[in-house]
């Protein structure tokens, strides 16, 4: 099969490497220096390599092309397309619009009111902080007090002057992703994973694009937030936009049951390094069938045991991005593997051009194997700066955000 895979980073990365597995011609759009191996690099316009290449199958990794509507173009040009199409896509583009979903269709979630741009702030303890639109998983602030609300309004006003900023209740309890595959109608689920957003160790510091994530975690909850995604998979075919996809819920478990925090319209990264890792069986039927809109069985299948990724940035992430050589790097092998989120190849050289720079991954019979060998990979990572979490995959939950 002919796959034309868009985006650049680790998410896309680890896709291709799935599907690469499996013997099919890979096309990639952007400029990644792990991408060579497993296919043609050819940078530019997604829509017009889908034109020039004629693809079976188009996977959309970051979210960006899907808020722009790119899965509607393709639709237009009868190429299949993984994602949602741009008025699907609002359950994650759009936290207001995503909220208001929520409650229309009764899916349990915090509650929240909405702040229009100069409105008066109202008294808040404390509580969670979103901006409306797409922030690269950096419009969110978990505050515990008063003069933490106010100074997280202010940055969302400053990132988004004239957009809208959602105020929620906080929720208490540990995190979990949720994510499954929609053809529109039925929803076919993965492992659960967990991620780590804050930037230091004890879930401490600012929120991130992901420090790290791992699978699969038992949860005796699992049944019922698979529900609520098919809920909302049903309420959306019901209201005319059928979402085609993979759906991904972050709940929090709560004591009075698991709620929504919000919904993404693609893959998580680095949930989807652990995914992917995890993954026995082709993924590309499974994608297409969604596109199409039907999906080729009742469950996909995964290999037994677990998988641990942790995330290497540079040190003054996420305020500022990596800038140096890497001069030495794990080499890849049936336990470990190496995604790039941030290089680049100048000249001969790698570098660490990014915020996230790599996702070491690392799999095991057992969580402790898989993350002691992620670990050990990410021990073997040289470049000036280099910093990581020392607790990803760590015993216990973390705590709330």
């Amino acid at each position: 099969m002919k796959i034309l895979v868009v985006g650049g980073g680790g998410r896309e990365h680890a896709l291709g490497w799935a599907l690469a597995r499996h013997g099919h011609t890979l096309h990639f759009s952007s400029d990644n220096p792990a991408f060579a191996a497993l296919g043609v690099v050819e940078v530019g316009d997604p829509l017009e390599r889908a034109r020039a290449i004629q693809p079976d199958l188009v996977v959309i990794g970051p979210e960006a092309p899907l808020a722009a509507g790119l899965v509607d173009q393709l639709d237009a040009l009868s190429i299949p397309a993984f994602g949602p199409t741009r008025a699907a896509a609002r359950l994650e583009t759009s936290k207001v619009w995503s909220k208001e979903f929520m409650l229309r269709h009764g899916l349990p979630t915090a509650r929240a009111q909405v702040i229009a741009a100069g409105q008066p702030l109202p008294t808040m303890d404390d509580g969670v902080v979103k901006v409306d639109g797409l922030a690269a998983g950096k419009g969110v602030w978990v505050c515990s007090d008063a003069a933490e609300v106010r100074r997280a309004v202010a940055e969302a006003a400053r990132m988004q002057p004239e957009g809208r900023i959602l105020l929620e209740e906080r929720l208490e309890g540990p995190e979990v992703s949720v994510l499954a595959i929609s053809d529109g109608t039925r929803i076919v689920p993965l492992p659960c994973a967990r991620d780590h957003k804050r930037r230091f160790d004890g879930d401490r510091g600012p929120n991130t694009g992901g420090m790290g994530a791992v699978a699969p975690v038992v949860i005796p909850e699992r049944e019922e937030c698979v529900e609520i995604l098919q809920r909302a998979v049903t309420a959306m075919a019901h209201e005319g936009t059928p979402f085609r996809g993979v759906l991904f819920g972050g709940f929090m478990l709560t004591q009075k049951g698991p709620k929504l925090l919000e919904f993404n319209a693609r893959f998580g990264d680095p949930e989807c390094q652990v995914l992917m890792a995890l993954l026995e069986e082709d993924l590309a039927p499974w994608l297409v069938g969604a596109a199409r809109g039907r999906l080729p069985g009742p469950s996909l299948k995964t290999r037994v045991g677990h998988a641990c990724c942790v995330v290497v940035t540079g040190e003054g992430y996420p305020e500022r991005s990596a800038d140096a050589a890497i001069t030495a790097l794990p080499a890849d092998a049936a336990d470990l593997v190496v995604f790039h989120s941030g290089t680049r190849r100048v000249g001969e050289a790698l570098r660490a051009v990014g915020g996230r720079v790599l996702g070491v991954t690392g799999l095991g019979p057992s969580a402790e194997t898989a993350r002691e060998r992620a670990y050990a990979g990410v021990r073997e990572v040289v470049f000036a700066g280099a910093s990581w979490r020392t607790d990803i995959g760590a015993s216990g939950w973390g705590s709330a955000g």
